[in-house]
């Protein structure tokens, strides 16, 4: 992705519920779409290792049976 412009995954819900992303710079961004204001911005390579940690299921864990 190598956008100014945010963007959602295709699995989120309609009502803003959702994490939304955009590259700038070389650097990656992240926010929720109800809150904003608050971004947390990391690497390129830095965001590639957490995706593929997420894709082998390494996080998990963290989700509870509510959301799936």
């Amino acid at each position: 992705m190598h956008s100014s412009e945010w963007q959602k995954s295709s699995f989120s819900e309609a009502n803003n519920n959702c994490v939304e992303m955009r590259a700038i710079d070389g650097v990656i961004e992240l926010r929720e779409s109800d809150e904003g204001d608050v971004i947390v911005r990391t690497t390129a390579p830095n965001f590639a290792a957490f995706l593929q940690g997420a894709k082998a299921g390494e996080f998990d864990r963290l989700i509870t049976d509510t959301v799936q």
